[in-house]
C-alpha cells in the first residue's frame, strides 16, 4: 500500500502542477497581441490540461484504491477524511472551470483581463495547504 501511496501523492504533485502553471498561461495569452502567440499558447494550454486531467485522474483512483485498502469504515468516521474529500471535489470542480476558461479565452482573448486570472492562480494553493495540512495531521 505505500507504493499506491507513493503513486498517489505523484500524481497529485502532477495534478497540482497543471492547476498552478494553467492559469499562468491564461495570463500570457490574455496579454499578447499576435495571433501567432496567442495559437501557440492555446496549443500549450490544451496540452497541459491534458497532463494534468492524467495527474487528477490519477490522483482520484489511487485515492480510491487507498480508501478501499485501508478499511473503509475505521475511516467512515473521520471527520478529516470528509472535509478532504470535499476540498478534492472542489478542486475537481476549480479543474472543469479551467476547462472552461481555456475555451472562452480561445474564443475571446479579451473578455477577461490578465489580473482576474492572476487572482484564479491563487485558488489551488489554498486548497493545497488544506488538504496538506488534513491528511498529515487528521485533526479531528
Amino acid at each position: 500500500m505505500l507504493t499506491v501511496k507513493a503513486f498517489h501523492v505523484i500524481f497529485m504533485v502532477t495534478w497540482f502542477a497543471g492547476l498552478f502553471y494553467l492559469p499562468r498561461l491564461f495570463v500570457y495569452h490574455c496579454e499578447t497581441g499576435h495571433a501567432a502567440e496567442r495559437a501557440r499558447f492555446e496549443i500549450m494550454e490544451r496540452r497541459l490540461f491534458v497532463m494534468m486531467t492524467i495527474g487528477a485522474t490519477g490522483t482520484a483512483l489511487l485515492g480510491i484504491w487507498l480508501l478501499i485498502g485501508y478499511a473503509w469504515q475505521a475511516y467512515a468516521s473521520s471527520g478529516w477524511l470528509h472535509l478532504k474529500l470535499t476540498l478534492v471535489a472542489l478542486l475537481a470542480g476549480y479543474h472543469l472551470y479551467l476547462w472552461r476558461l481555456m475555451r472562452q479565452i480561445a474564443e475571446h482573448p479579451g473578455r477577461r483581463g490578465a489580473r482576474f486570472y492572476r487572482w484564479i492562480n491563487e485558488v489551488p494553493s489554498a486548497f493545497l495547504v488544506v488538504i496538506v495540512l488534513l491528511a498529515v495531521t487528521k485533526p479531528f
